[in-house]
């Protein structure tokens, strides 16, 4: 039976379009796509249990995966399959999830799936800015209770021209990658890199994608209308029990509003709210408690939520003390390690980050291999959060997908400040050692002062911040929270972090838990960001003002030179002798890559030591080494032979040549001896391939002056042995 399929449309102009398709893949899944443009086609499933589990949040999990075979690629590895998620896959799961999971409801708690395969793969299309848009759109065709259908654009801006969905090619020329999501009504997601852009451009990019995102959110409603919507599942819902929430509420709120307002540290407000919580669950029964237990734990979080939120809004007063607009202690400090090659450590109210920083070769790079993308990373940074960094103790899993995604966003925000012409590998890894706000914005900073005092010639260097807004809808107050604390972030609308030079925007990662959040609210949170980062810049430039002028004294140094592909296998040697024993002797570690456009070797030559550095390099000028006809080198005799002197050239030891004895003089010259011997040093002049022998002819005589009267010599008579034998044709023609 031939399935029915059902298919809209999406107009991206200049020629490019999007398709969502049903009907035909995946039908027992309760929701099921296939999202294409252009040979880009990925399938989107989603699945949630019927069985509510009891839990206090939403178990959803967002897998994107990037299938070899849509590339026409084969796994690397040994074992030929796909395996964990690359750090790419992990990045766009984070954009997705992001958005939908503040619009399926507080209380539904069964186990939900949206999985995401990318199956054709095209270069001109970049497949995560269609996740976001194959996850609603899946989402509207099954009977998940769901707020509203969202989607998510990537723009960019080339020559001053906003463009959705660019290709990767296009991203090389643009000063914005930026992925929003939204709804019809809310932009809920902003995240992306930029080339020091102000607020105000940053705000018209937002906009711009917005527009683009209410017409693919108009294709989802006419997919799903076309397709038949259905009716969205019953699942259980607990009521609030007024009666219960009044007395907790009357019982906590100014208990908590007035440990709030007393300012203090994270400690000490955890310990006093604890309290406070176990006072409130002491006034019920033991029959009560076994009853409503659970919802006296919520209806106080709701209390405690409350009281904080309007001492914000209502006294312009925070958890610590603070004004709204009020950055926390700094204090900084570099070179804090003794043996690594840049260290900083950055330290902001109860945030604090260490970061190092390690030079390398190309060897070095972060090689990435996706079947959407393949390439190398030069610098790159890797954060870590340890469970001690919040007083826990917990499980290690390997690396968190929130660690890659903070770790990405500090990368993005450092990596527009690092010099084009920077001959090193960088790699910057954060440890995290408290969290208290935000430590990805910490981790910058750490990094901007460890790469500086790496001797990194940094262009400007980077701070970045948190932002935080509490507002009323019901009086249309707001407060914008500069520097926000952990529960600030828990307890407000929006997590805001953002990064910068003195002169603009490097990189931002919004997430809006609110609706209608006006562009208003968004251009006042940047504007008090910048004078946040402002501030914490001039505390960055107090501790380390310009960077190093040079590596330490311990640090490798780096020297890269470009030498004719025809000598990459000389320096290499048969079977690497030649650069293996080379590496052995200076103690550097030697490079080779081929530049295709410029068909050069580019050599890189990392070593402590400036001697061993010198060492390479003179083997390097002696195996590329090549004489000027008509000019003149300096050479010492290696080699005494009856017919003439072998000599090395000075600038080129390595480099040998013979000098014939007819050369060596004016005069008829019988014993080498009586002209030159070894260890001899003078200059000779080369003339280039000699016509008659082919080989190379040098002449020491050519910068003597010819003797007054000067007769040259009689040619000696060749000796019968020295004459040839007729050829065969002579023979006949005698």
């Amino acid at each position: 039976m031939i399935p029915k399929v059902f298919r809209e449309v999406i107009d991206l102009g200049d020629g490019r379009e999007i398709s969502i398709e049903t009907g035909k893949l995946a039908k027992q899944a309760h929701g099921s796509v296939v999202v294409q443009s252009g040979k880009c086609m990925m399938l989107c499933t989603v699945v949630s249990n019927y069985e509510q589990k009891d839990l206090p949040f939403l178990p959803l999990t967002v897998d994107y995966r990037e299938k070899f075979a849509a590339a026409g690629r084969y796994p690397g590895g040994f074992f030929k399959r796909e395996a964990r998620p690359s750090d790419g896959e992990v990045l766009t799961m984070r954009l997705v999830d992001r958005v939908l999971r503040p619009l399926f409801p507080k209380n539904y708690s069964a186990e939900t799936q949206v999985m995401i395969q990318l199956m054709s793969h095209d270069d001109d299309v970049m497949p995560d800015a269609m996740a976001g848009l194959a996850a609603s759109a899946a989402i509207q065709l099954s009977d998940f209770p769901f707020e509203c259908a969202i989607s998510e654009a990537r723009v960019g801006r080339i020559d001053g021209k906003f463009v959705i969905n660019p290709t990767r090619a296009q991203l090389e020329e643009s000063d914005i990658d930026m992925m929003i999501g939204a709804s019809s009504d809310s932009v809920m997601m902003v995240e992306g890199e930029m080339d020091e852009i102000s607020e105000e451009e940053m705000i018209e990019a937002i906009k711009f994608a917005h527009e683009a995102i209410k017409l693919q959110i108009d294709a989802q409603h006419r997919l799903a209308d076309a397709f038949g919507r259905k009716k969205v599942r019953d699942y259980e819902e607990a009521p609030d029990n007024e009666e219960l929430v009044k007395r907790v509420h009357d019982m906590a709120y100014d208990k908590v509003y007035a440990v709030a307002k007393a300012g203090s540290t994270k400690q000490e407000r955890t310990a006093a709210f604890a309290d406070i919580k176990a006072e409130v669950k002491a006034s019920f029964s033991d029959e009560e408690l076994e009853e409503y237990g659970g919802l006296v734990s919520d209806y106080y979080r709701k209390a405690e939520k409350a009281a904080v939120r309007d001492l914000t809004v209502n006294e312009g007063l925070r958890l610590d003390g603070r004004k709204t607009d009020e950055v926390r202690d700094i204090w900084c400090e570099i070179d804090y390690l003794p043996s690594v090659h840049g260290s900083a450590v950055f330290t902001r109210g109860e945030t604090q980050a260490l970061a190092t920083v390690t030079l390398g070769t190309s060897r070095d790079a972060n090689k990435i291999d996706m079947p959407s993308f393949e390439g190398e990373e030069n610098f790159y940074l890797h954060y870590n959060f340890p469970p001690f960094c919040t007083g826990e103790a917990r499980p290690i899993r390997g690396t968190s997908r929130r660690e890659v995604g903070h770790g990405n966003l500090a990368q993005r925000g450092l990596k527009g400040m690092v010099p084009a012409d920077c001959p090193y590998t960088v790699r910057v890894v954060s440890e995290v050692l408290e969290s208290n706000g935000s430590s990805s914005m910490a981790t910058v900073c750490a990094g901007t002062m460890a790469m500086m005092d790496a001797g990194i010639q940094m262009i400007k260097p980077v701070s970045g911040i948190a932002m935080g807004l509490i507002s009323d809808a019901s009086t249309g107050k707001y407060a914008v929270l500069t520097d926000i604390l952990g529960d600030e972030d828990y307890l407000g609308d929006m997590d805001f972090k953002v990064t910068g030079t003195a002169d603009g925007i490097t990189a931002c990662q919004m997430d809006i838990k609110v609706k209608g959040l006006s562009y208003e609210i968004l251009v006042a949170a940047l504007k008090q960001a910048r004078d946040g980062r402002l501030h914490i810049l001039e505390k960055i430039i107090e501790t380390i003002a310009t960077p190093r002028e040079d590596v330490k004294e311990y640090a490798p140094k780096m020297v890269s030179v470009r030498i004719p592909n025809e000598f990459i296998g000389a320096l290499i040697g048969p079977g690497g002798k030649v650069i293996q024993e080379l590496q052995k002797v200076t103690g550097c570690t030697i490079v080779i890559n081929e530049d295709p456009v410029t068909e050069e070797g580019i050599v890189e030559i990392l070593g402590t030591g400036q001697d061993g550095i010198d060492q390479v390099l003179a083997k390097i000028d002696s195996i590329t080494f090549k004489p000027t006809v008509g000019s003149a080198y300096e050479v010492k005799v290696i080699k005494m032979l009856d017919f003439g002197a072998v000599v090395e050239y000075m600038e080129a030891p390595g480099n040998e040549v013979l000098l014939h004895v007819s050369e060596l003089a004016w005069e008829r010259t019988e014993n080498v001896s009586d002209v030159v011997k070894m260890g001899d040093v003078f200059d000779v002049k080369y003339f280039g391939l000699d016509k008659r022998t082919r080989k190379e002819k040098v002449s020491r005589k050519a910068l003597l002056e010819k003797p007054e009267g000067y007769v040259a010599p009689a040619p000696r008579e060749r000796s019968s042995s020295d004459r040839r034998p007729p050829r065969r044709d002579d023979r006949k023609r005698d």
